[in-house]
């Protein structure tokens, strides 16, 4: 189990109601129905990871993002769990709006597009950058909007949403000093645990 999926294992409480939203093969789901037997339904739009996900067992409907949430009820989940996606969909900030509608909380993770690797390939090498947390050339990326952690924060403060927790995810096992004392510059990636006071 990686870094992040620990998190989110430790984060999720026992027996609770998740949505994972692009939830891909389901992995992360069986996790938690494992680690703590949650009730965990997924959405997903790619076919094949819909069909691994459905033979590990996993409920999984196909689903649009860029949709909404508008056919699930409000307070319907304790958690909604967006990894490495928010990037990818048209209205992030929607769809933010959506999750804490649906959920008491939210957790999101996603690239951060001002970690130093990407801004020396950009800067230096006048290219694209393309790294683990981002690993696509221009062309065949999936990434619309580029966002920072600042950017994210800024956001939630704007949207009144509280940052619960915050977790840095870095290529290492434990984050480094750098990436845990500037997190903007250094950190690859981060998890957010969120909700709407």
């Amino acid at each position: 189990m990686n870094q992040q999926y620990k998190t989110i294992v430790e984060w999720v409480d026992k027996n609770a109601h998740v949505l994972d939203l692009g939830c891909g093969d389901g992995q992360l789901l069986l996790y938690l129905k494992q680690a703590k037997q949650i009730n965990g339904y997924g959405l997903e739009i790619d076919v094949n990871k819909l069909t691994n996900a459905v033979a590990k067992g996993i409920n999984v409907l196909k689903y649009d993002l860029n949709d909404g949430l508008h056919k699930f009820h409000s307070h319907s989940f304790d958690y909604a769990l967006l990894t490495f996606t928010l990037q990818s969909v048209r209205n992030p900030d929607v769809l933010l709006d959506d999750m804490l509608r649906v959920a008491k909380q939210a957790v999101v993770t996603f690239p951060n597009f001002n970690h130093w690797r990407h801004l020396y390939q950009l800067i230096f090498k006048r290219r694209m950058p393309v790294s683990n947390s981002i690993p696509y050339t221009w062309y065949n990326s999936p990434n619309i909007h580029l966002c920072t952690l600042r950017d994210f924060e800024i956001l939630c403060r704007e949207k009144n949403i509280t940052i619960l927790q915050r977790n840095i995810i870095d290529n290492n096992e434990k984050p480094s000093w750098l990436s845990k004392s500037w997190p903007n510059f250094y950190a690859p990636a981060a998890l957010y645990r969120i909700s709407k006071l």
